[in-house]
């Protein structure tokens, strides 16, 4: 059987984007709300690119600490989601790239790693995950432009082969699933050639190079989303999105430096609403059942008298935070996990769990998000912002 080719099961999958701290946040108030839904334990598969995989990856160490009773965790907030509030408070991305480029024996991935792995994963590699849920941390391989998926059973990318069972540190996968470039990329890792086995389609396998020295990016660089892995194995897909919209306007600048970067967007959000136009379509057509919610989604559009109200002027602010991995303060902290939650709450109770009971307030009712953002949190208001997909 080819690599990747298990065919579509039953089972409910959930996807988490990339997008930063920000996205680490926003996937905090979406766990918050599957999991008194009575959704987290029914989980067969989290598939995670970026700021996502930063979310993931804790809650994959800390799974059988969650103490599930009657299909929920009594324990998410304590073990999960409030160590990822404190981690998102501090300042990653400019340490990594000042001791990545003074200090001479380690790169700049080298220390985003260390970070993850002394502040949240404590040494855990791959091998300490769970079998259940399946957690996949996806990357983008520079050598052979596809998806490098981290997981318990294998790692590997359909071109080049896969290891199993691989003894890679977790906070590697993370690193190497966030690793935005060009500043905190790319994470490369020397391998045994030796360990990867070759997979039916591993076209790139005999040429020894490509198993010797990876080279891997941000996962958000083929599949922001973190898609490719669920909706090719799960009849059942929720996908959490607070990937950047794109941004527009007259004044983008006329010198090599700022058109290379515009077009690197234009790039990735046309690739990005590609996937998101299939998965609506597969979600509308039936060819799927569940959901999707992103961080510009109008939470009216679902169309249910009871949700928790948001605005669509204040949407586009939410859309608006910045998706470094910076200092957050507490008010963009919990706005975020608030956001995550209503629209979570909303997509889920209209496709998924019509019968579901409406929440009964806000997780940070001190930051509520029904008429404006609290002045703590930082927008940047000069930015036109547009998805190009309509969700369901």
């Amino acid at each position: 059987m080819p690599f990747g080719s298990e065919g579509v099961q039953p089972g409910i999958a959930l996807a988490l984007s990339g997008g930063g701290f920000r996205a680490t946040l926003f996937h905090c108030g979406a766990l918050w709300r599957l999991n008194e839904l009575g959704y987290l334990q029914k989980l067969a598969r989290i598939s995670s690119v970026s700021g996502g995989s930063i979310t993931a990856g804790l809650l994959a160490i800390k799974w059988a600490s969650l103490d599930f009773d009657k299909g929920v965790a009594r324990k998410l907030q304590t073990e999960v989601l409030d160590p990822l509030k404190a981690f998102c408070g501090r300042s990653i991305d400019v340490p990594s790239i000042v001791e990545g480029t003074l200090l001479p024996w380690k790169t700049i991935s080298d220390a985003l790693s260390a970070h993850y792995d002394r502040e949240l994963y404590k040494g855990r590699t791959l091998q300490d995950l769970p079998d259940l849920p399946r957690f996949v941390f996806n990357s983008t391989n520079l050598a052979t432009g596809v998806d490098f998926r981290f997981s318990k059973p294998y790692a590997g990318d359909y071109r080049i082969g896969l290891i199993k069972r691989p003894a890679f540190p977790l906070s590697l996968a993370v690193a190497a699933s966030s690793a935005f470039p060009p500043v905190l990329s790319p994470v490369g890792m020397k391998v045994d050639p030796k360990a990867f086995e070759k997979t039916p389609g591993a076209d790139l396998y005999d040429s020894e190079s490509y198993r010797t020295q990876l080279s891997l990016t941000d996962g958000g660089a083929y599949d922001n989303l973190g898609l490719e892995t669920a909706w090719k194995r799960f009849d059942t897909l929720l996908v959490s999105d607070a990937g950047a919209p794109f941004s527009y306007g007259p004044d983008q600048g006329t010198d090599w430096l700022h058109q290379s970067l515009r077009v690197l967007d234009i790039t990735t959000n046309q690739a990005r609403g590609l996937r998101k136009r299939v998965l609506i379509d597969l979600l509308t057509r039936g060819g799927r059942k569940g959901t999707y919610w992103g961080i510009m989604t109008e939470i009216r559009k679902y169309g249910l008298t009871d949700s928790l109200p948001v605005p669509p002027e204040v949407t586009a602010q939410l859309a608006r935070i910045r998706t470094r991995l910076n200092p957050f303060t507490e008010a963009e902290q919990r706005t975020l996990i608030n956001w995550g939650y209503a629209v979570c709450d909303a997509a889920l109770r209209k496709w998924v769990e019509p019968g579901a009971a409406p929440p009964k307030g806000w997780p940070y009712p001190d930051f509520p998000l029904n008429k404006s953002l609290d002045p703590q949190v930082k927008v940047e208001a000069s930015t036109d912002l547009v998805d190009p997909v309509s969700a369901p």
